[in-house]
C-alpha cells in the first residue's frame, strides 16, 4: 500500500521558486500592512468619537462663546469651531467690503471646507485597505495557478501521472488561494466596518457645526425643548396655538 501524499506548505512554497517565494511575501506584507491599519484606525476612530463627544458637551456647558473656545482639544470638532470662529470675526472685520457675501454664506463655506478636510483625514488608509481586500484574493490565484503549473511540469518530468501524484501538489497550490482569502476577508470587513464609522463621525461633526453655525450668524442656538401641543393649518400658513417650553 503506498504512502499517503504528506502536505507541507512551506516547502511546496520554497520548491515553487522566486515566484511562489514573491507572492506569498506579498500576501504577508499585504497581510502585517492591513493589520496595521485596522488595529491604527480601529483605536483612532474610538479615541475620536470619545473626543468629539467630550468637546461638544464642554463647548455648550461653557457660559460664553469666549470661554467655549478655550476648551482644550484636538479633535475634528475643536478644529471647525475654531476655524468657524476665526471666519465670523474675519467677516466683521472686513464688513465694509460691499463686495463680499453674506455672513451666513461665509461662515458655511469655511465649515464646509473644515468638514471636507477632516472627512478626508479619516478616510487616510481606507483606499489601502480596499486595495488589500480586492487585490489579494487575485494575488493568491496567482499563485495557486503558477503552483498547479510547477507541480504537473514537475509530475510530467517524473512520468508518474497517477491519481495520488496529481491531488497532492495540486492541493498544496491551493493553499496560496487560502491565505489570498485569509488576507482579504479581514480587510474588507474592516473596511466596511471604518467606512460607516466615519460616517457616524462625520455626522456628529455636522450636527455640532450646524449648531455653531446658527449661533454665529443669529446669536443664539436653536430651542429643540419647545414641544408644540396644537397646530393649526391654514390656506398659506401655519400657526402655532399651543405651546410649551
Amino acid at each position: 500500500m503506498q504512502n499517503s501524499y504528506e502536505f507541507n506548505g512551506l516547502q511546496f512554497i520554497t520548491a515553487g521558486g522566486l515566484v511562489s517565494m514573491t507572492v506569498a511575501t506579498i500576501l504577508i506584507v499585504m497581510s502585517v500592512t492591513s493589520w496595521y491599519l485596522i488595529v491604527t484606525k480601529a483605536y483612532g476612530a474610538l479615541q475620536a468619537h470619545k473626543a468629539i463627544q467630550a468637546y461638544s458637551q464642554q463647548f455648550w456647558s461653557a457660559g460664553n462663546l469666549a470661554v467655549a473656545i478655550k476648551q482644550d482639544g484636538s479633535n475634528a470638532a475643536s478644529r471647525l469651531a475654531k476655524r468657524a470662529i476665526a471666519a465670523a470675526e474675519h467677516y466683521l472685520q472686513q464688513a465694509n467690503n460691499n463686495d463680499m457675501s453674506s455672513k451666513d454664506e461665509f461662515v458655511a463655506r469655511v465649515m464646509n471646507r473644515s468638514i471636507a478636510e477632516e472627512n478626508a483625514e479619516m478616510e487616510r488608509g481606507l483606499t489601502v485597505l480596499a486595495s488589500v481586500g480586492s487585490v489579494s484574493p487575485f494575488v493568491g490565484l496567482f499563485g495557486t495557478v503558477w503552483g498547479i503549473y510547477h507541480a504537473l511540469a514537475s509530475i510530467s518530468q517524473s512520468g508518474q501521472a497517477t491519481l495520488d501524484k496529481v491531488a497532492g501538489p495540486v492541493g498544496e497550490a491551493l493553499i496560496m488561494t487560502a491565505l489570498g482569502l485569509a488576507v482579504a476577508i479581514p480587510a474588507v470587513l474592516a473596511y466596511n466596518a471604518l467606512v460607516r464609522n466615519n460616517r457616524i463621525l462625520i455626522s456628529s461633526v455636522e450636527h455640532f457645526a450646524d449648531e455653531l453655525h446658527t449661533l454665529l450668524t443669529t446669536g443664539a442656538v436653536i430651542n429643540t425643548k419647545i414641544d408644540v401641543t396644537k397646530v393649526r393649518n391654514t390656506k398659506d400658513t401655519v400657526h402655532v396655538v399651543e405651546v410649551t417650553v
